[in-house]
């Protein structure tokens, strides 16, 4: 089961269906990603789904055949997977081969005193922005961060409505923390428009599935994104590889991300915030400006051939340490 890949054989990576856009960027690299499937789905459990033009190598198993495929790598990305199902579908030898776990948000009960869930010394810890990682109290040896990256779009910025675009799943049902009350204060001001999972019963235009939001979203005229804390949002990396300008608040990692009047709008001051975007309304040619220089940004930051690079040296690299470890084990058994 332990099998180390050779040069000629692709790597084998098995996880969980649990962030679509992340799996669909993930899949983009030169391995094969196997993740379960059961008839009635669930977290974790849909399989590839129809969202995503997932390409052929994401792979459903259904779980009952899960304990007899041979795997390179186990990719944890969510509490349940760590403490749950890999306990559940995972044969013992599977769960002793290399693994990772990539934490996709912030620490969620308190921002600097949260001790990551995750806390076996064998396993990889990935975060996706180097403020969780900040943020986060990680008690394992191996943490790294891998940036995001994106695919590039044929569907560039035109910004002809005179609208900003909010593009947050279940923005109200998730408080203040996604900031539905800084949408309430802004579309009380501002033409903005709501979409996202969830949104229809505040006002909003509903879910725009993910391949139809790129040519959707380039005729807004800027992207407001009102979260005061979570995770670097994909939904604004690619807005931001299209050209079009963000506006958002000056916390967590979007303040490596956003210069102020550069590439975008970035403040904790509301209000000024407010007014960057009467200003964007106004004046298309500087919309067009900031959005340029926002997906400069983009492109060198978070694209997708560095994105897929950083994950396949994580693999190779805890494969590696995985099997040095192993062998001195065993040889240290042997003189035992």
């Amino acid at each position: 089961m332990n099998r180390i890949p050779s040069d000629n054989n692709r790597l084998r990576i098995f996880t969980w269906h649990i962030h679509g856009s992340y799996l669909f960027y993930l899949s983009q690299g030169d391995y094969d990603i196997y993740i379960p499937v059961t008839p009635s789905g669930g977290e974790g459990y849909y399989g590839r789904g129809q969202t995503f033009p997932f390409g052929p190598n994401v792979i459903e198993v259904p779980v009952p055949l899960v304990k007899e495929m041979d795997f390179d790598c186990i990719l944890f990305q969510s509490v349940r997977n760590f403490s749950l199902d890999q306990y559940e579908i995972l044969s013992e030898a599977q769960r002793r081969l290399p693994r990772i776990y990539v934490e996709h948000n912030t620490p969620d009960v308190h921002p600097t005193n949260t001790r990551h869930p995750m806390n076996d010394p064998d396993v990889c810890l990935v975060h996706v922005t180097h403020f969780n990682k900040l943020m986060y109290h990680n008690e394992v040896p191996m943490v790294r961060v891998i940036d995001h990256g994106i695919t590039a779009t044929d569907h560039d910025y035109t910004g002809e409505l005179e609208r900003g675009l909010v593009i947050v799943n279940h923005l109200h049902e998730r408080g203040r923390k996604l900031g539905g009350d800084l949408y309430d204060i802004v579309s009380k001001q501002l033409p903005v428009d709501l979409v996202g999972m969830g949104t229809q019963p505040y006002g909003g235009l509903g879910e725009v599935l993910h391949p139809q939001l790129p040519a959707f979203r380039a005729r807004y005229r800027f992207i407001f994104n009102p979260i005061r804390y979570t995770s670097l949002g994909l939904a604004v990396l690619e807005a931001m590889h299209q050209g079009i300008p963000v506006v958002a608040l000056a916390t967590t990692e979007y303040v490596t991300v956003i210069k102020d009047g550069i590439s975008g709008f970035i403040h904790t001051n509301i209000d000024y915030l407010i007014s960057k975007m009467k200003l964007l309304l106004q004046n298309p040619s500087l919309a067009r400006e900031l959005g340029q220089n926002g997906k400069v940004t983009a492109e060198e930051r978070f694209n997708i051939q560095r994105f897929v690079n950083d994950w396949q040296e994580c693999f190779l690299q805890t494969i590696h340490i995985h099997k040095s470890k192993h062998t001195y084990e065993t040889q240290n058994s042997i003189y035992q």
